[in-house]
């Protein structure tokens, strides 16, 4: 996992001064580490049957895809109020500073499908729970979560530990 993390680019003061973002944008330039991470998120879940991969937007697209072909599964995209095109539901979460909203189309997951939800990131962990949610209530089943990197500092698993949790690389502090 090293080698994944050193290919994370750190970008101190983004978007805010004390802030660290974690750009993954320089581990997906590197086809080694981009094989790597796909690969290892992929085998994580290969036998767990899943039916369907909902990713949040929009860094959570690119690894679900390679998910969703690796597993043979679905891909369902959870994005930002009046992106999708089709009905949807909407789910509203907290921010730093006030809440947004994300929306699934309504017809993306059957009850009873087995669903893996996927984002680049898990930080505090809003966003994610609001993505379980919105999966919840059209009937699947979670059977993972699963991210490229996990801000442990943050503990958002405390909000998720309902759930299975899978994180390639963790950074214990900012």
């Amino acid at each position: 996992m090293h080698s994944l993390a050193s290919a994370v680019r750190n970008v101190p003061d983004f978007p805010k001064k004390g802030i660290v973002f974690r750009d993954i944008t320089t581990l997906l330039n590197n086809p080694a580490s981009f094989r790597a991470a796909a690969e290892i998120l992929c085998t994580t879940y290969q036998d767990a049957r899943i039916d369907k991969i909902a990713c949040v937007e929009s860094r959570g697209f690119i690894f679900g895809a390679a998910l969703a072909l690796q597993l043979n599964a679905g891909f369902v995209p959870i994005r930002k109020k009046g992106k999708l095109p089709a009905k949807t539901i909407q789910q509203e979460y907290s921010l730093e500073y006030g809440t947004d909203s994300m929306e699934i189309h309504e017809d993306a997951i059957r009850p009873g499908e087995r669903v893996l939800v996927h984002d680049d990131l898990l930080a505090t962990g809003g966003t994610i729970q609001a993505a379980c949610r919105l999966v919840e209530r059209l009937g699947g089943h979670i059977v993972g979560l699963s991210f490229l990197i996990e801000l442990s500092f943050l503990k958002g698993r405390e909000k998720l530990k309902d759930y299975d949790i899978s994180s390639i690389i963790q950074y214990e502090s900012e």
